[in-house]
């Protein structure tokens, strides 16, 4: 294999593989040499992504269900909703890596190599990236290899973790609308956290059950297990079989990854703070970062003049805040969310795309007291 490259991916993951699907349909790429590095052959169903979208796009063709209904369900309010012009859609992992590597595949100019990688060190002119098995320089190395310690190691912004245990069942009996998917049940057990179940049913036998937690700390598994148990029985759903098994821990945080940017070395997804530090959705902000890193990359730029705070990243910073002191506020706030805002608002503030008179809208619709604080902790801190 060759020794050098224009652009290093690490991670052939979500943001990894997109970059480099959005790099291989432009042509101002098609002289460039690109090596994606991953120590794994993305062969497995390791995770699902759920997502809305008013228009399809680039990985419509691997969606693998569709709800044009959610449910949402609190002690302040539970409705059924129509979220047109919005579907809500799932990929599942495998049938995404399957699908961008074999469009990856057809351009000469793109490689695949899977190692561990040892070390990256960034000198004047290039970056070295060492594997088990080989030095290779770089031009430009885009990571999305997360290091938590840097944000478990600091104070300055608030950690929080989106943990989940999820269940894929299957009932002998019809018993689930695949029309309609439950984006959060906050009748669950609070238990002074912020704790919801999240429903995805396929069929009318088969659904993705999901105790789901944005809190600090991780349970025992046996507790998720036992709240998925529970809440199966009270919803009257006693035959079934558990085909599979998921978990996950995602984290909640408007920590600067960024900062660690240098002039020829870019962290993204969460490793760069892709993440939505409010709701932990990782798909569509996704989707959005590359088009514009795309876009970035081919201006020859300094790589730290990428990263833009935005007024998004303050009410993200401000909700995990008072998420993180009173983490048991997190089913009365999206309750009043969902109760006071269209839909179509709420999700189009989650993608960061509303005016800032919508965004005033669902701040006043929101209990004001501990965001006050917030506010003025951040201020005097």
């Amino acid at each position: 294999m060759q020794t050098h490259y224009d652009y290093i991916i690490l991670g052939g993951g979500l943001s990894g593989l997109t970059l480099a699907y959005r790099m291989s349909q432009d042509s101002f790429f098609d002289t460039t040499s690109i090596l994606i590095i991953d120590q794994s052959a993305k062969e497995e169903n390791d995770r699902t992504w759920c997502f809305w979208e008013s228009q399809p796009d680039i990985f419509e063709e691997v969606v693998s269900h569709r709800w044009p209904l959610i449910q949402f369900k609190s002690p302040v309010f539970s409705d059924e909703i129509a979220i047109q012009p919005y579907t809500y859609k799932k990929i599942e992992g495998a049938h995404f890596y399957a699908f961008a590597k074999a469009i990856l595949q057809q351009h000469h100019h793109i490689h695949f190599l899977q190692e561990s990688v040892v070390d990256t060190e960034e000198q004047k002119d290039k970056v070295i990236v060492t594997t088990e098995n080989h030095a290779i320089t770089a031009s430009r190395v885009c990571t999305s290899f997360l290091n938590l310690q840097m944000l478990e190691k600091q104070s300055r912004h608030q950690y929080l973790k989106q943990h989940f245990i999820g269940w894929f069942i299957k009932t002998e009996t019809p018993v689930f609308d695949p029309e309609v998917a439950t984006f959060m049940d906050f009748t669950v057990p609070q238990k002074d956290n912020c704790r919801f179940m999240y429903v995805l049913p396929t069929s009318s036998t088969e659904a993705l059950f999901e105790y789901t937690l944005f809190s600090k700390d991780l349970l025992d598994e046996t507790e998720y297990e036992t709240a998925i148990k529970e809440y199966l029985n009270n919803n009257g759903i006693l035959q079934y079989s558990i085909e599979a098994k998921e978990q996950g821990d995602i984290p909640m945080s408007s920590y600067r990854f960024d900062k660690h940017n240098t002039s020829r070395i870019i962290h993204i997804g969460s490793a760069g703070g892709w993440t939505k530090a409010s709701t932990g959705f990782t798909f569509k902000h996704t989707l959005k970062k590359t088009a514009q890193l795309v876009d970035f990359l081919k201006t020859g730029k300094d790589l730290r003049a990428f990263s833009k705070r935005t007024r998004f990243w303050w009410y993200d910073l401000l909700l995990v805040d008072v998420l993180y002191r009173k983490n048991h506020l997190g089913a009365p706030i999206f309750g009043a969310m969902f109760k006071n805002n269209p839909t179509d608002r709420i999700f189009r503030f989650l993608d960061d795309e509303t005016t800032f008179k919508e965004e005033l809208q669902i701040i006043w619709s929101l209990p004001k007291k501990e965001f006050i604080k917030a506010v003025f902790s951040r201020l005097f801190r």
